[in-house]
């Protein structure tokens, strides 16, 4: 077994990954770029040294710097995660070349693997079934499109050299083809150097299975049963669970035997994931395709791990270090049913688009046997636009998939990120939602209940509000309270903060709080063991037991728990499964200008301009693309708010953009 391991990579894998080294006894050795340099990682190491500047290129991806720190610190393997080198076929080889091991498998079978269309045709070869499409070498557009009329509308164009949906567009009709093929080339060669594409059919309603393979260098391999990775959002996953729900005794077997076949017809070594597209009802109608293999360790096999009480990166250091694989097909079982929701910076109710900024407060369910958070950040951490903008995965067990989707509900509900637009409320309406809980399920399903999942943003209670003025008004007590003790004046009334607190006013306390257009008045009245609180809904009495930030609240006959985050001046309730944001108002500060954007288009998000669709002076129709942006390698179209005239652009193609900058004035067409 290795003494010492060099980890290529940050974040929460980095950690994960780290973890279960140091409990083997195995030392670390971290690497670290210029905003990482006092990671969660980098602590979690018994290690650490510099790559380079923050973007990719500089750092993650230098397998240059990697190596000489490997040989440097005399690290005897080095793990690379997933992503940046984790299927660089070429860094594998630079690794055996320099007497360093891999931890993954033989660079031949990442460049067999990672290569889409190449892929496709050893699997045909293989007899593993796969979906009808085109994998050829030709890639001019009239080649293309001349496929996807033979395979049939809609087709689905993917980026041959990549994954995690970068480069993957639907083409509903031959109308739209052109525009999406050359998007998806444009991502292709942004995030792998690699435009070429392949065309397959699109099917409606697909299920996206996968299984979980390990070989070692002895010839032994095997499934470690399957996941359910449906739940997507922009074809990137947003949750996963495993087992698949409806799956058969006999499917399984039959796409699990498929899988290994995929493996053994590479060379397959280490940990690697099989992917497949099949139809809503495959477990009956045995409809599964080939979709592709992942040759590295996958962001969501903490569910695997749940369901067969294995530690994957345990198993991938030994058969790196030339072991025998722990277990073989006979002695693996399934047990229970595990979910991993992932928990990103990204504003949902904005197709998804990523946030970035300083992590305010954090508050997490209590970790247990059956409650696991993989993260790589803290309070305090920010999200930077240079990684991906996954913030934690939540992975929860249970005896079935009813208890496992329960405990998943309720841990999401102490679940809270404050800082900037996160996607923990979308997760808790899908956890909740009846077709969910039903288990009906493809890759449409986000986009098919789109109005229940991500509903206008809900207005707050008079209980939320209740809680939110009521905590604020013990906590301003309690400052009122400490600050008079410390000045030794014990015997002051303000030190008594009782009932009676000099310098308010019998009417109560006046608490504002906004949410967009919408301002929100309550009054707080202590009477005696309790207050008098004026609401939206009216005038009420109310009881509560408050600590710190949390409190039980009676109003009425209704007792209700809750937790209250406040960061600057942004509320965030959470109670009994309900989560409410907005704002608290200074009363007292002068009233704000209203600017008003009218023409003005601004940035989504940070990222870089790729292209530039119009020119000054041009007219536009409502609608019309006028910029293309990209940001976490994703391309975002701006588009026209209304029929006008280019009064001016703000910025070039290759150049980096802030959120909120102005990317383009539009004025209104004069009628003529």
């Amino acid at each position: 077994m290795f003494k010492k391991i060099l980890i290529a990579n940050r974040g929460e894998i980095a950690v994960r990954v780290a973890r279960t080294a140091r409990r083997m006894g195995i030392q670390t050795v971290a690497v670290y770029s210029d905003v990482d340099r006092d990671s969660m990682h980098v602590a979690a190491c018994d290690e650490a040294h510099y790559l380079g500047g923050a973007a990719p290129k500089d750092s993650y991806l230098r397998g240059d710097i990697v190596l000489e720190i490997a040989k440097r610190t005399g690290a005897q393997a080095i793990h690379p995660g997933y992503g940046f080198l984790s299927e660089n076929e070429a860094f594998a080889q630079q690794c055996a070349d320099a007497g360093i091991v891999f931890i993954g498998p033989p660079p031949a079978a990442i460049q067999a693997m990672g290569l889409k269309a190449e892929s496709k045709r050893l699997m045909e070869k293989a007899h593993v079934p796969l979906v009808p499409g085109y994998h050829g070498k030709d890639q001019t557009e009239a080649v293309l499109l001349a496929e996807a009329i033979r395979i049939g509308f809609p087709v689905l164009i993917k980026a041959s050299a990549g994954g995690g949906g970068k480069g993957m567009k639907v083409a509903e009709s031959e109308g739209e083809f052109v525009a999406a093929l050359a998007s998806a080339k444009r991502e292709a060669k942004n995030s792998f150097g690699d435009d070429n594409v392949l065309i397959e059919r699109y099917l409606q309603r697909p299920r996206h299975i996968e299984i979980q393979v390990f070989a070692d260098e002895l010839g032994h391999c095997v499934y470690l049963f399957e996941r359910d990775c449906s739940l997507q959002r922009r074809h990137q996953k947003v949750m996963e669970e495993a087992p698949a729900p409806g799956m058969t005794d006999a499917r399984r077997r039959q796409m699990g035997e498929a899988a290994v076949a995929a493996a053994h017809a590479v060379g397959y070594v280490g940990a690697g994931t099989v992917e497949f597209i099949a139809e809503h009802d495959f477990a009956t109608s045995g409809r599964f395709y080939f979709m592709e293999m992942n040759t590295r360790l996958q962001v969501e096999h903490p569910v695997t791990e749940m369901i067969t009480g294995l530690d994957l990166v345990e198993w991938q250091l030994r058969v790196a270090s030339g072991e025998r694989l722990p277990k073989l097909q006979d002695e693996l079982k399934i047990n229970g049913h595990a979910f991993e929701a992932r928990v990103y910076a990204e504003n949902p109710r904005n197709q998804f688009l990523p946030a970035t900024g300083p992590i305010n407060l954090l508050r997490t369910p209590a970790v247990s046997a059956d409650v696991r958070i993989d993260t790589g950040v803290r309070e305090g951490d920010a999200i930077t636009p240079n990684y991906d903008p996954m913030i934690a995965k939540l992975i929860v067990h249970g005896e079935n998939r009813e208890q496992a989707l329960q405990r998943l509900a309720l841990a999401l509900d102490e679940y809270a990120v404050v800082g900037f637009t996160n996607n923990v409320e979308f997760l808790q309406r899908v956890a909740r939602h009846p077709a969910f809980v039903a288990a009906e399920i493809d890759t449409g399903f986000i986009a098919r209940y789109n109005a229940d999942l991500l509903p206008t943003l809900p207005s707050p209670s008079d209980a939320a509000l209740a809680a939110c003025a009521l905590v604020e008004w013990s906590t301003a007590r309690d400052a009122s309270r400490t600050a008079a003790r410390k000045a030794g004046e014990s015997a002051s009334p303000w030190a008594l903060a009782d009932a009676f607190w000099p310098n308010q006013p019998e009417n109560g306390v006046d608490f504002v709080y906004a949410q967009s257009d919408a301002r929100f008045a309550i009054s707080v009245v202590p009477r005696g063991n309790g207050f008098m609180l004026t609401l939206p809904g009216g005038t009420v009495c109310a009881a509560a037991e408050i600590d710190g930030e949390h409190i039980t609240l009676t109003l009425g006959e209704e007792q209700r728990r809750a937790r209250v985050l406040c960061s600057g001046a942004h509320r965030v309730v959470l109670l009994a499964g309900e989560r409410f944001e907005f704002d608290a108002v200074d009363v007292y500060a002068p009233p704000e200008t209203d600017d008003g954007h009218g023409g003005h288009l601004t940035a989504p998000m940070p990222g870089s301009v790729v292209s530039v669709l119009v020119a000054v002076g041009d007219g536009v129709k409502k609608g019309q693309p006028l910029i293309i942006m990209e940001a976490m390698k994703m391309e975002h179209t701006i588009v026209a708010p209304m029929d006008g005239v280019v009064e001016a652009i703000y910025f070039a193609a290759k150049e980096q953009v802030k959120e909120g900058a102005e990317l383009v004035a539009l004025v209104e067409a004069v009628p003529v």
